[in-house]
Protein backbone atom coordinates (compact mmCIF):
# COMPACT_ATOMS: atom_id res chain seq x y z
CA UNK A 1 0.00 0.00 0.00
CA UNK A 2 2.87 2.36 0.81
CA UNK A 3 4.39 1.88 -2.66
CA UNK A 4 1.04 2.79 -4.28
CA UNK A 5 0.91 6.03 -2.31
CA UNK A 6 4.48 6.86 -3.33
CA UNK A 7 3.64 6.16 -6.97
CA UNK A 8 0.59 8.43 -6.69
CA UNK A 9 2.72 11.25 -5.23
CA UNK A 10 5.35 10.87 -7.94
CA UNK A 11 2.66 10.96 -10.62
CA UNK A 12 1.13 14.14 -9.20
CA UNK A 13 4.57 15.74 -8.91
CA UNK A 14 5.30 14.91 -12.54
CA UNK A 15 2.01 16.46 -13.63
CA UNK A 16 2.68 19.57 -11.59
CA UNK A 17 5.96 20.03 -13.45
CA UNK A 18 4.00 20.43 -16.70
CA UNK A 19 3.04 23.94 -15.66
CA UNK A 20 -0.39 25.49 -15.18
CA UNK A 21 -0.97 26.27 -18.86
CA UNK A 22 -0.26 22.72 -20.02
CA UNK A 23 -2.43 21.29 -17.24
CA UNK A 24 -5.40 23.43 -18.30
CA UNK A 25 -4.86 22.43 -21.93
CA UNK A 26 -4.92 18.76 -20.96
CA UNK A 27 -8.06 19.21 -18.86
CA UNK A 28 -9.82 20.74 -21.84
CA UNK A 29 -8.54 18.06 -24.21
CA UNK A 30 -9.75 15.30 -21.89
CA UNK A 31 -13.17 16.96 -21.60
CA UNK A 32 -13.41 17.05 -25.40
CA UNK A 33 -12.43 13.39 -25.50
CA UNK A 34 -15.14 12.52 -22.96
CA UNK A 35 -17.72 14.25 -25.15
CA UNK A 36 -16.47 12.41 -28.24
CA UNK A 37 -16.71 9.10 -26.40
CA UNK A 38 -20.26 9.96 -25.30
CA UNK A 39 -21.17 10.53 -28.95
CA UNK A 40 -19.61 7.18 -29.83
CA UNK A 41 -21.65 5.50 -27.09
CA UNK A 42 -24.82 7.10 -28.50
CA UNK A 43 -24.10 5.68 -31.96
CA UNK A 44 -23.36 2.23 -30.48
CA UNK A 45 -26.57 2.30 -28.44
CA UNK A 46 -28.57 3.15 -31.55
CA UNK A 47 -26.86 0.35 -33.48
CA UNK A 48 -27.63 -2.13 -30.68
CA UNK A 49 -31.29 -1.12 -30.77
CA UNK A 50 -31.44 -1.69 -34.55
CA UNK A 51 -29.77 -5.09 -34.25
CA UNK A 52 -31.97 -6.23 -31.39
CA UNK A 53 -35.16 -5.09 -33.14
CA UNK A 54 -34.19 -7.01 -36.27
CA UNK A 55 -33.54 -10.18 -34.24
CA UNK A 56 -36.83 -9.86 -32.38
CA UNK A 57 -38.77 -9.25 -35.60
CA UNK A 58 -37.24 -12.39 -37.12
CA UNK A 59 -38.61 -14.54 -34.29
CA UNK A 60 -42.09 -13.03 -34.65
CA UNK A 61 -42.23 -10.60 -31.73
CA UNK A 62 -45.14 -8.10 -32.07
CA UNK A 63 -44.15 -4.72 -33.49
CA UNK A 64 -45.15 -2.85 -30.33
CA UNK A 65 -42.71 -4.94 -28.26
CA UNK A 66 -39.69 -4.63 -30.52
CA UNK A 67 -36.69 -3.20 -28.68
CA UNK A 68 -37.72 -4.61 -25.31
CA UNK A 69 -34.77 -4.99 -22.95
CA UNK A 70 -32.33 -2.87 -24.96
CA UNK A 71 -32.30 -0.06 -22.41
CA UNK A 72 -31.50 -2.57 -19.67
CA UNK A 73 -28.61 -4.02 -21.70
CA UNK A 74 -27.18 -0.54 -22.18
CA UNK A 75 -27.57 0.17 -18.47
CA UNK A 76 -25.67 -2.95 -17.42
CA UNK A 77 -22.89 -2.29 -19.94
CA UNK A 78 -22.51 1.31 -18.71
CA UNK A 79 -22.94 0.42 -15.01
CA UNK A 80 -26.08 2.54 -14.74
CA UNK A 81 -29.58 1.90 -13.42
CA UNK A 82 -32.17 0.50 -15.86
CA UNK A 83 -34.07 3.81 -15.78
CA UNK A 84 -30.90 5.67 -16.76
CA UNK A 85 -30.26 3.11 -19.50
CA UNK A 86 -33.66 3.80 -21.05
CA UNK A 87 -32.98 7.54 -21.00
CA UNK A 88 -29.59 7.01 -22.62
CA UNK A 89 -31.22 4.96 -25.39
CA UNK A 90 -33.81 7.68 -25.96
CA UNK A 91 -31.02 10.26 -26.14
CA UNK A 92 -29.14 8.14 -28.68
CA UNK A 93 -32.19 7.75 -30.94
CA UNK A 94 -32.95 11.47 -30.90
CA UNK A 95 -29.35 12.51 -31.61
CA UNK A 96 -28.74 10.03 -34.42
CA UNK A 97 -32.07 10.34 -36.24
CA UNK A 98 -33.34 13.86 -35.58
CA UNK A 99 -30.60 16.11 -34.16
CA UNK A 100 -27.41 15.52 -36.17
CA UNK A 101 -26.00 19.02 -35.47
CA UNK A 102 -26.24 18.43 -31.72
CA UNK A 103 -24.57 15.04 -32.14
CA UNK A 104 -21.78 16.64 -34.16
CA UNK A 105 -21.31 19.26 -31.44
CA UNK A 106 -21.04 16.45 -28.89
CA UNK A 107 -18.42 14.68 -31.01
CA UNK A 108 -16.30 17.83 -31.29
CA UNK A 109 -16.55 18.74 -27.61
CA UNK A 110 -18.72 21.84 -28.04
CA UNK A 111 -21.40 20.20 -25.87
CA UNK A 112 -21.14 17.60 -23.15
CA UNK A 113 -23.56 14.70 -22.73
CA UNK A 114 -25.68 16.45 -20.10
CA UNK A 115 -26.22 19.60 -22.20
CA UNK A 116 -27.04 17.50 -25.25
CA UNK A 117 -29.60 15.76 -23.02
CA UNK A 118 -31.13 19.14 -22.14
CA UNK A 119 -31.61 19.98 -25.83
CA UNK A 120 -33.19 16.59 -26.50
CA UNK A 121 -35.46 16.84 -23.46
CA UNK A 122 -36.81 20.30 -24.28
CA UNK A 123 -37.66 19.31 -27.87
CA UNK A 124 -39.17 15.91 -27.08
CA UNK A 125 -42.75 17.04 -27.82
CA UNK A 126 -41.96 18.23 -31.37
CA UNK A 127 -42.37 16.33 -34.61
CA UNK A 128 -39.23 14.99 -36.25
CA UNK A 129 -39.27 17.84 -38.79
CA UNK A 130 -39.70 20.55 -36.14
CA UNK A 131 -37.05 19.01 -33.96
CA UNK A 132 -34.60 18.98 -36.84
CA UNK A 133 -35.41 22.65 -37.48
CA UNK A 134 -34.67 23.55 -33.84
CA UNK A 135 -31.47 21.52 -34.08
CA UNK A 136 -30.46 23.63 -37.09
CA UNK A 137 -31.45 26.90 -35.39
CA UNK A 138 -29.49 26.18 -32.22
CA UNK A 139 -26.49 24.60 -33.89
CA UNK A 140 -23.69 24.68 -31.34
CA UNK A 141 -21.01 24.84 -34.04
CA UNK A 142 -22.27 28.32 -34.89
CA UNK A 143 -21.28 29.52 -31.43
CA UNK A 144 -24.84 29.53 -30.09
CA UNK A 145 -23.89 28.25 -26.66
CA UNK A 146 -20.40 29.65 -26.17
CA UNK A 147 -20.15 30.45 -22.47
CA UNK A 148 -23.79 29.46 -21.84
CA UNK A 149 -24.84 27.59 -18.73
CA UNK A 150 -27.48 24.90 -18.31
CA UNK A 151 -30.31 27.37 -17.69
CA UNK A 152 -29.46 29.40 -20.77
CA UNK A 153 -29.40 26.31 -22.96
CA UNK A 154 -32.68 25.07 -21.52
CA UNK A 155 -34.39 28.43 -22.02
CA UNK A 156 -33.16 28.74 -25.61
CA UNK A 157 -34.34 25.25 -26.53
CA UNK A 158 -37.71 25.79 -24.83
CA UNK A 159 -38.28 29.10 -26.63
CA UNK A 160 -37.29 27.63 -30.00
CA UNK A 161 -39.65 24.68 -29.48
CA UNK A 162 -42.52 27.01 -28.60
CA UNK A 163 -41.96 29.10 -31.74
CA UNK A 164 -42.12 25.98 -33.89
CA UNK A 165 -45.24 24.43 -32.35
CA UNK A 166 -46.88 26.50 -29.59
CA UNK A 167 -49.96 24.28 -29.45
CA UNK A 168 -48.05 21.08 -28.80
CA UNK A 169 -45.84 22.72 -26.21
CA UNK A 170 -48.93 24.04 -24.41
CA UNK A 171 -50.58 20.61 -24.51
CA UNK A 172 -47.40 19.09 -23.13
CA UNK A 173 -47.53 21.48 -20.19
CA UNK A 174 -51.14 20.46 -19.51
CA UNK A 175 -50.24 16.76 -19.72
CA UNK A 176 -47.30 17.21 -17.33
CA UNK A 177 -49.71 17.32 -14.37
CA UNK A 178 -50.35 13.59 -14.88
CA UNK A 179 -46.67 12.91 -14.09
CA UNK A 180 -46.82 14.27 -10.54
CA UNK A 181 -45.26 12.04 -7.88
CA UNK A 182 -43.60 11.94 -4.48
CA UNK A 183 -40.27 10.24 -3.81
CA UNK A 184 -37.81 9.81 -0.96
CA UNK A 185 -34.06 9.29 -1.12
CA UNK A 186 -31.37 9.10 1.56
CA UNK A 187 -29.37 12.13 2.68
CA UNK A 188 -26.32 12.17 4.96
CA UNK A 189 -26.58 11.81 8.75
CA UNK A 190 -29.84 9.81 8.95
CA UNK A 191 -31.77 12.44 7.02
CA UNK A 192 -33.85 12.05 3.84
CA UNK A 193 -34.95 14.18 0.91
CA UNK A 194 -38.73 14.04 0.48
CA UNK A 195 -39.39 15.34 -3.03
CA UNK A 196 -42.71 16.14 -4.68
CA UNK A 197 -43.19 16.97 -8.36
CA UNK A 198 -46.40 19.03 -8.49
CA UNK A 199 -48.17 21.44 -10.83
CA UNK A 200 -46.75 24.91 -10.25
CA UNK A 201 -49.91 26.36 -8.67
CA UNK A 202 -50.25 23.49 -6.19
CA UNK A 203 -46.55 23.51 -5.29
CA UNK A 204 -46.63 27.25 -4.58
CA UNK A 205 -49.80 26.79 -2.50
CA UNK A 206 -48.22 24.01 -0.41
CA UNK A 207 -45.12 26.10 0.23
CA UNK A 208 -47.20 29.14 1.18
CA UNK A 209 -49.31 27.09 3.61
CA UNK A 210 -46.22 25.70 5.32
CA UNK A 211 -44.73 29.17 5.48
CA UNK A 212 -47.86 30.57 7.08
CA UNK A 213 -47.88 27.71 9.59
CA UNK A 214 -44.31 28.56 10.58
CA UNK A 215 -45.16 32.23 11.07
CA UNK A 216 -48.29 31.33 13.07
CA UNK A 217 -46.28 29.03 15.35
CA UNK A 218 -44.12 31.99 16.30
CA UNK A 219 -46.93 34.51 16.73
CA UNK A 220 -49.82 32.56 18.30
CA UNK A 221 -48.90 33.55 21.83
CA UNK A 222 -48.67 29.94 22.98
CA UNK A 223 -46.28 29.87 25.96
CA UNK A 224 -44.95 26.54 24.72
CA UNK A 225 -43.34 28.42 21.85
CA UNK A 226 -41.45 30.78 24.15
CA UNK A 227 -37.77 30.30 23.57
CA UNK A 228 -38.40 27.90 20.68
CA UNK A 229 -34.98 27.55 19.02
CA UNK A 230 -36.37 26.21 15.74
CA UNK A 231 -35.68 28.18 12.58
CA UNK A 232 -38.32 29.03 10.01
CA UNK A 233 -37.19 26.12 7.84
CA UNK A 234 -37.39 23.70 10.77
CA UNK A 235 -40.88 24.93 11.66
CA UNK A 236 -42.00 24.40 8.06
CA UNK A 237 -40.53 20.88 8.04
CA UNK A 238 -42.28 20.02 11.31
CA UNK A 239 -45.58 21.40 9.98
CA UNK A 240 -45.21 19.18 6.90
CA UNK A 241 -44.78 16.09 9.09
CA UNK A 242 -47.70 17.04 11.35
CA UNK A 243 -50.11 17.71 8.50
CA UNK A 244 -49.09 14.67 6.46
CA UNK A 245 -49.22 12.11 9.26
CA UNK A 246 -52.17 13.68 11.07
CA UNK A 247 -50.38 13.26 14.41
CA UNK A 248 -48.91 16.35 16.06
CA UNK A 249 -45.19 15.89 16.50
CA UNK A 250 -45.04 12.27 15.45
CA UNK A 251 -45.98 9.29 13.38
CA UNK A 252 -48.76 6.80 14.06
CA UNK A 253 -49.58 3.52 12.38
CA UNK A 254 -46.62 3.62 9.98
CA UNK A 255 -44.49 0.48 9.73
CA UNK A 256 -40.72 0.80 9.50
CA UNK A 257 -38.15 -1.98 9.51
CA UNK A 258 -34.90 -1.62 11.41
CA UNK A 259 -32.32 -4.40 11.15
CA UNK A 260 -29.61 -4.65 13.81
CA UNK A 261 -27.60 -7.24 15.68
CA UNK A 262 -28.48 -8.45 19.17
CA UNK A 263 -25.19 -6.94 20.34
CA UNK A 264 -26.21 -3.51 19.09
CA UNK A 265 -29.63 -3.70 20.73
CA UNK A 266 -28.79 -5.30 24.07
CA UNK A 267 -25.07 -4.74 24.67
CA UNK A 268 -24.45 -1.22 23.39
CA UNK A 269 -22.31 -2.45 20.50
CA UNK A 270 -21.26 0.08 17.83
CA UNK A 271 -22.16 -2.14 14.84
CA UNK A 272 -24.38 0.02 12.54
CA UNK A 273 -27.98 -0.94 11.82
CA UNK A 274 -29.94 -0.79 8.56
CA UNK A 275 -33.20 1.09 8.14
CA UNK A 276 -35.19 -0.32 5.23
CA UNK A 277 -35.83 2.34 2.62
CA UNK A 278 -32.88 4.43 3.83
CA UNK A 279 -29.71 2.44 4.41
CA UNK A 280 -27.05 2.25 7.12
CA UNK A 281 -27.66 4.21 10.34
CA UNK A 282 -25.48 4.60 13.48
CA UNK A 283 -25.97 2.12 16.31
CA UNK A 284 -26.80 4.80 18.90
CA UNK A 285 -29.41 6.35 16.62
CA UNK A 286 -31.03 2.95 16.07
CA UNK A 287 -31.20 2.22 19.79
CA UNK A 288 -32.68 5.66 20.44
CA UNK A 289 -35.38 4.96 17.84
CA UNK A 290 -36.46 1.94 19.85
CA UNK A 291 -36.03 3.37 23.33
CA UNK A 292 -37.46 6.86 23.06
CA UNK A 293 -34.15 8.70 22.97
CA UNK A 294 -32.43 6.75 25.78
CA UNK A 295 -29.71 4.13 25.47
CA UNK A 296 -30.47 0.55 26.44
CA UNK A 297 -33.59 -1.62 26.13
CA UNK A 298 -36.98 -0.36 27.19
CA UNK A 299 -39.84 -2.35 28.65
CA UNK A 300 -42.94 -3.25 26.73
CA UNK A 301 -46.29 -4.71 27.48
CA UNK A 302 -46.34 -7.65 25.12
CA UNK A 303 -42.78 -8.80 24.70
CA UNK A 304 -42.92 -7.46 21.11
CA UNK A 305 -43.81 -3.81 21.23
CA UNK A 306 -41.34 -1.20 22.39
CA UNK A 307 -42.66 2.31 22.87
CA UNK A 308 -40.63 5.39 22.14
CA UNK A 309 -38.82 7.17 19.37
CA UNK A 310 -36.00 9.51 18.48
CA UNK A 311 -36.28 12.81 20.31
CA UNK A 312 -39.22 14.33 22.09
CA UNK A 313 -41.21 15.01 18.92
CA UNK A 314 -41.33 11.40 17.68
CA UNK A 315 -43.51 8.80 19.35
CA UNK A 316 -44.89 5.67 17.73
CA UNK A 317 -45.18 1.94 18.45
CA UNK A 318 -42.30 -0.25 17.32
CA UNK A 319 -42.45 -4.05 16.96
CA UNK A 320 -39.36 -6.15 17.48
CA UNK A 321 -39.00 -8.98 14.98
CA UNK A 322 -36.16 -11.45 15.30
CA UNK A 323 -33.88 -12.12 12.34
CA UNK A 324 -31.34 -14.94 12.28
CA UNK A 325 -28.17 -15.01 10.22
CA UNK A 326 -25.61 -17.74 9.63
CA UNK A 327 -22.71 -17.03 12.04
CA UNK A 328 -19.96 -17.43 9.43
CA UNK A 329 -21.50 -16.13 6.19
CA UNK A 330 -24.04 -13.53 7.28
CA UNK A 331 -26.75 -15.12 5.13
CA UNK A 332 -30.25 -14.38 6.42
CA UNK A 333 -31.59 -17.83 7.25
CA UNK A 334 -34.81 -17.43 9.23
CA UNK A 335 -37.28 -14.89 10.50
CA UNK A 336 -40.04 -15.27 13.04
CA UNK A 337 -43.45 -13.90 12.15
CA UNK A 338 -46.81 -13.41 13.78
CA UNK A 339 -48.53 -14.12 10.47
CA UNK A 340 -50.05 -17.59 10.04
CA UNK A 341 -49.52 -17.75 6.27
CA UNK A 342 -45.98 -18.83 5.38
CA UNK A 343 -45.66 -16.81 2.14
CA UNK A 344 -46.13 -13.55 4.04
CA UNK A 345 -43.21 -14.34 6.32
CA UNK A 346 -41.10 -15.44 3.36
CA UNK A 347 -41.87 -12.16 1.58
CA UNK A 348 -40.67 -10.19 4.59
CA UNK A 349 -37.49 -12.27 4.78
CA UNK A 350 -36.66 -11.68 1.11
CA UNK A 351 -37.40 -7.96 1.29
CA UNK A 352 -35.20 -7.64 4.35
CA UNK A 353 -32.40 -9.64 2.76
CA UNK A 354 -32.39 -7.81 -0.59
CA UNK A 355 -33.30 -4.28 0.62
CA UNK A 356 -33.52 -2.84 -2.93
CA UNK A 357 -33.88 -4.22 -6.47
CA UNK A 358 -31.34 -6.98 -7.05
CA UNK A 359 -30.51 -6.01 -10.64
CA UNK A 360 -26.91 -4.71 -10.69
CA UNK A 361 -26.69 -0.90 -10.46
CA UNK A 362 -30.43 -0.57 -9.77
CA UNK A 363 -31.32 0.92 -6.37
CA UNK A 364 -35.06 1.16 -6.99
CA UNK A 365 -37.48 -0.01 -4.28
CA UNK A 366 -38.62 -3.64 -4.42
CA UNK A 367 -42.07 -3.92 -6.02
CA UNK A 368 -42.13 -7.56 -7.16
CA UNK A 369 -40.84 -10.76 -5.57
CA UNK A 370 -39.56 -12.86 -8.42
CA UNK A 371 -38.77 -16.56 -8.89
CA UNK A 372 -35.19 -16.42 -10.19
CA UNK A 373 -35.83 -19.68 -12.04
CA UNK A 374 -39.47 -19.30 -13.16
CA UNK A 375 -42.03 -21.34 -11.27
CA UNK A 376 -43.56 -22.67 -14.50
CA UNK A 377 -40.19 -24.22 -15.42
CA UNK A 378 -39.78 -25.92 -12.07
CA UNK A 379 -38.28 -23.16 -9.97
CA UNK A 380 -39.15 -23.68 -6.29
CA UNK A 381 -40.91 -21.13 -4.11
CA UNK A 382 -38.02 -20.71 -1.69
CA UNK A 383 -35.74 -17.96 -0.45
CA UNK A 384 -32.84 -19.46 -2.41
CA UNK A 385 -34.82 -19.04 -5.65
CA UNK A 386 -36.26 -15.61 -4.88
CA UNK A 387 -35.17 -12.07 -5.60
CA UNK A 388 -36.69 -8.69 -4.90
CA UNK A 389 -36.99 -6.65 -8.11
CA UNK A 390 -38.47 -3.34 -9.18
CA UNK A 391 -41.34 -3.52 -11.65
CA UNK A 392 -39.21 -2.48 -14.65
CA UNK A 393 -36.49 -5.07 -13.99
CA UNK A 394 -38.99 -7.86 -13.46
CA UNK A 395 -40.61 -7.16 -16.83
CA UNK A 396 -37.19 -6.94 -18.51
CA UNK A 397 -36.19 -10.34 -17.11
CA UNK A 398 -39.18 -11.89 -18.92
CA UNK A 399 -37.97 -10.60 -22.30
CA UNK A 400 -36.78 -13.39 -24.65
CA UNK A 401 -33.06 -13.99 -24.39
CA UNK A 402 -32.77 -12.96 -20.74
CA UNK A 403 -32.20 -15.54 -18.01
CA UNK A 404 -31.20 -15.74 -14.35
CA UNK A 405 -29.84 -18.47 -12.11
CA UNK A 406 -29.10 -18.67 -8.37
CA UNK A 407 -25.41 -19.23 -7.76
CA UNK A 408 -24.54 -21.28 -4.66
CA UNK A 409 -21.63 -20.32 -2.50
CA UNK A 410 -20.45 -19.94 1.07
CA UNK A 411 -21.46 -16.30 1.25
CA UNK A 412 -24.67 -14.30 0.88
CA UNK A 413 -27.41 -15.07 -1.64
CA UNK A 414 -26.06 -14.61 -5.18
CA UNK A 415 -27.73 -14.72 -8.56
CA UNK A 416 -26.38 -14.38 -12.09
CA UNK A 417 -28.23 -12.40 -14.76
CA UNK A 418 -27.49 -13.17 -18.42
CA UNK A 419 -28.47 -10.83 -21.28
CA UNK A 420 -29.31 -11.86 -24.87
CA UNK A 421 -25.71 -11.18 -25.94
CA UNK A 422 -24.43 -13.74 -23.43
CA UNK A 423 -22.92 -11.17 -21.08
CA UNK A 424 -23.36 -12.14 -17.43
CA UNK A 425 -23.65 -9.95 -14.35
CA UNK A 426 -23.66 -11.18 -10.75
CA UNK A 427 -25.71 -9.75 -7.92
CA UNK A 428 -25.03 -10.49 -4.26
CA UNK A 429 -27.45 -9.57 -1.48
CA UNK A 430 -26.17 -6.62 0.59
CA UNK A 431 -24.48 -7.40 3.92
CA UNK A 432 -26.67 -7.37 6.98
CA UNK A 433 -25.49 -5.59 10.13
CA UNK A 434 -22.82 -7.53 11.98
CA UNK A 435 -21.69 -9.67 9.03
CA UNK A 436 -18.49 -7.80 8.20
CA UNK A 437 -17.17 -6.89 4.74
CA UNK A 438 -18.66 -8.58 1.62
CA UNK A 439 -17.14 -11.68 0.09
CA UNK A 440 -13.90 -11.05 -1.73
CA UNK A 441 -12.95 -8.09 0.47
CA UNK A 442 -9.75 -8.58 2.44
CA UNK A 443 -10.49 -9.12 6.11
CA UNK A 444 -7.67 -7.67 8.22
CA UNK A 445 -7.23 -9.32 11.58
CA UNK A 446 -7.39 -6.87 14.51
CA UNK A 447 -4.58 -8.75 16.27
CA UNK A 448 -1.35 -9.86 14.65
CA UNK A 449 -0.85 -13.58 14.53
CA UNK A 450 -4.54 -14.56 14.82
CA UNK A 451 -4.85 -18.32 14.26
CA UNK A 452 -7.61 -20.53 12.96
CA UNK A 453 -8.40 -21.54 16.53
CA UNK A 454 -8.83 -17.87 17.41
CA UNK A 455 -11.26 -17.42 14.52
CA UNK A 456 -13.14 -20.52 15.64
CA UNK A 457 -13.40 -19.12 19.17
CA UNK A 458 -14.77 -15.88 17.76
CA UNK A 459 -17.48 -17.81 15.90
CA UNK A 460 -18.36 -19.75 19.03
CA UNK A 461 -18.68 -16.53 21.03
CA UNK A 462 -20.91 -15.08 18.33
CA UNK A 463 -23.16 -18.16 18.42
CA UNK A 464 -23.36 -17.91 22.20
CA UNK A 465 -24.46 -14.27 21.98
CA UNK A 466 -27.21 -15.27 19.53
CA UNK A 467 -28.39 -17.97 21.95
CA UNK A 468 -28.42 -15.54 24.88
CA UNK A 469 -30.35 -12.94 22.88
CA UNK A 470 -32.97 -15.48 21.82
CA UNK A 471 -33.30 -16.72 25.40
CA UNK A 472 -33.73 -13.16 26.64
CA UNK A 473 -36.46 -12.42 24.10
CA UNK A 474 -38.36 -15.64 24.82
CA UNK A 475 -37.99 -15.04 28.55
CA UNK A 476 -39.63 -11.63 28.21
CA UNK A 477 -42.59 -13.14 26.40
CA UNK A 478 -43.01 -15.85 29.06
CA UNK A 479 -42.75 -13.34 31.92
CA UNK A 480 -45.40 -11.09 30.41
CA UNK A 481 -47.67 -14.05 29.69
CA UNK A 482 -47.38 -15.32 33.27
CA UNK A 483 -48.13 -11.85 34.65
Amino acid sequence: MGSNRELSRVSIDDLAELGAEAIVDQLRALENEKSALSARQARLAFALDLARRAEQADVGMPAEKLGAGVGAEIALARRESPAKGSRLLGLAKALVTEMPRTLAALETGQLDEWRATLLVRETACLSAADRAAVDEELAADAGTFDGAGDRTITAAARAAAYRRDPRTVTERAAHAATERYVSVRPAPDTMCYLTALLPAAQAVAVYAALSRAAVAARNDGDPRNDGDPRTRGQLMADALVDRTTGTPGGISGIGIQLVMTDRTLFQGDSEPARLSGYGIVPAGWARALLTGGTEGPAGDDSGRGIGGGVGKNLSFPVWLRRLYTAPTTGELTAMDSRARIFPAGLRRLIQTRDDTCRTPYCDAPIRHLDHVVPWHTGGPTAATNAAGLCEHCNHTKETPGWSAQPRPGPGRHTLELTTPTGHSYRSTAPPLPGTGPPDGVCRISPTAGTTDSGAKSSRERRRARHRRARALLHGRVEDRTAA
